[in-house]
């Protein structure tokens, strides 16, 4: 019966990673995503249901659009399974709880932003006030309104010391050493983690991004990279491995 539900979640997974990346390219620009047809990007061409079967279509089609022939980039294709695989995984961790409802609101959260981190250098305030809503109402709903309080304390104590972070960076560096959008997103943060696990996210964030760093320094000399999508995918790691505050303070004597 769970290789079944593992089944189902891996499925649910490749559409709504479908959906995500709909999300992800079209909140920057300004673009609709629930009322517009989606359409190929080269003859704006509608495309109909049996063009947008996650993985298949992709397949089928040899990553090319059936009306013009020109190639579709492989972004969505990728992002369906990797969004398909975490939603099989969040269940095999967590099983029908609330817990895994907070595991599939994070893979959410993670694919939706760095798609628009990657692509646009932009984590939308839209989708992170979505998110917060969204585990405010998870907290409130499982543990109660007190509790839910409380993160929305620790959520604010993250944010100040990611800003207190962009403020001694912005001075060693003489110049913006990180986004508002990562600021705010540790206000997220902190509904789900405390501020200790918070600011061990940040290291964990940091490691994750440093030989990217100067993997683009020394290919394109490009000093700016999102930052976004390594402290999501430290969180992600934290919250699977179900790694607790008690657990981090064992480990100094």
């Amino acid at each position: 019966m769970n290789l079944f539900y593992l089944i189902i979640f891996f499925i649910l997974g490749l559409f709504m990673g479908s959906f995500y990346t709909v999300v992800g390219t079209r909140i920057p620009k300004g673009d609709g995503f629930i009322t517009g047809h989606s359409h190929c990007e080269s003859c704006l061409h509608p495309l109909s249901f049996l063009d947008m079967i996650p993985v298949l279509s992709y397949s089928f089609l040899r990553g090319k659009c059936r009306y013009c022939h020109q190639k579709f980039s492989s972004l969505s294709t990728w992002m369906e399974i990797f969004t398909g695989i975490l939603f099989a995984l969040s269940f095999f961790v967590f099983g029908f709880s609330y817990q895994l409802f907070f595991a599939l609101g994070i893979v959410s959260m993670l694919i939706i932003l760095s798609i628009t981190d990657i692509s646009y250098m932009i984590i939308p305030d839209s989708v992170l006030i979505f998110f917060s809503g969204y585990f405010l109402i998870l907290i409130a709903l499982e543990q109660g309104v007190i509790p839910a309080l409380i993160h929305i304390v620790y959520g604010m104590v993250l944010f100040f010391v990611m800003y207190l972070i962009m403020l001694l960076g912005n001075y060693i560096f003489k110049k913006e050493s990180l986004g508002g959008g990562d600021i705010k997103m540790m206000f997220v943060f902190g509904l789900l983690l405390s501020p200790v696990l918070g600011i061990l996210c940040i290291f964990l964030g940091s490691v994750l991004a440093l030989p990217m760093s100067f993997l683009l320094v020394l290919k394109k000399n490009e000093h700016i990279i999102p930052f976004g999508p390594f402290l999501l995918i430290a969180l992600t790691f934290l919250y699977f491995l179900q790694i607790n505050t008690s657990m981090i303070l064992e480990l100094f004597p």
